[in-house]
């Protein structure tokens, strides 16, 4: 049986099709429990009939969770067709002697479903391997343990169901947020702002603070004729040519004593003086 998200219908294995008009969630969830009681004592094409009904009638459901995921590098028509696959499979596979709602086992197998279509598909960030391998017998265990429950399972009870330590259990269960990238033009949810604006930005300030606590022991070590042509070029703002008038030299030996001086500074702090030659 394929199901194809985009149309208002689902071809079926049988001539029959049916429309996939969404209803109230109230009745959608009397009509699923009421075909899923009937097909439970039936089996072949009468039975094929009922649980296309109820995967039709649940679709709306498919494509809800699918579009929670939406904006995250994936078509929303390939994360439906993840979701509504999820979804057959969870009909199929769901006993209803076990609970009377299909979505309490459903939602959590259609939610693990597509983080794995995520992890498969790109990781941002790679979890560690342990992680990796460990997420499948989780995500068998939250649909399992939750239909028992008749709710979504904690993380405190999947870790005793998995006899793993809670902090693996929680690791393994954000690794969904490390399947997409966050840009950094998304608005934030709190005020609309786009992430970029929240990024810290650099003061100037640390720059010229992290030069001078490197280049001040540096500057000490040179001769006071050395620091004097330092203190005029950079802070008392002297031309060369004004430079070279005060020391009773010319403007190209200054800038000779310029260059010689700016040598002895980078191999003070341990650079190559030849990379930064002209």
């Amino acid at each position: 049986m394929s199901i194809v998200t985009e149309e208002k219908t689902v071809p079926v294995t049988h001539t029959a099709t049916i429309k996939a008009a969404p209803i109230p969630p109230a009745e959608r969830k009397a009509r699923t429990a009421e075909l899923l009681d009937r097909a439970i004592h039936l089996t072949g094409p009468e039975r094929d009939v009922l649980i296309d009904e109820v995967i039709v009638i649940n679709i709306p459901v498919a494509r809800s969770l699918a579009a929670r995921y939406r904006n995250r590098g994936q078509s929303q028509d390939e994360l439906e067709q993840v979701a509504c696959l999820a979804l057959t499979r969870a009909v199929q596979a769901f006993d209803p002697e076990r609970g009377d709602d299909l979505l309490v086992f459903a939602v959590p197998s259609i939610l693990g479903e597509l983080k794995r279509h995520f992890r498969s598909a790109a990781w941002v960030v790679r979890p560690p391997r342990r992680i990796q391998e460990f997420r499948p017998r989780l995500v068998a265990a939250e649909e399992d343990l939750s239909q028992r429950l008749g709710r979504p399972a904690s993380a405190a009870e999947l870790a005793v169901e998995l006899e793993a330590p809670i902090e693996e259990v929680e690791e393994a269960m954000s690794c969904g947020d490390l399947a997409h990238g966050a840009s950094l033009d998304e608005p934030v949810v709190a005020d609309g702002s786009p992430r970029s604006e929240l990024l810290p930005t650099i003061d100037p300030g640390f720059e010229q603070s992290e030069a001078v606590a490197m280049l001040g022991p540096a500057c000490r070590g040179l001769k006071a004729r050395d620091r004097k042509i330092l203190r005029m070029r950079f802070y008392e703002q002297f031309t060369q040519q004004e430079i070279a008038d005060e020391l009773g030299v010319t403007q190209v030996q200054v800038s000779r004593l310029l260059q010689r001086i700016f040598t002895d500074l980078r191999r003070s702090i341990g650079e190559d003086p030849t990379s930064h030659a002209a």
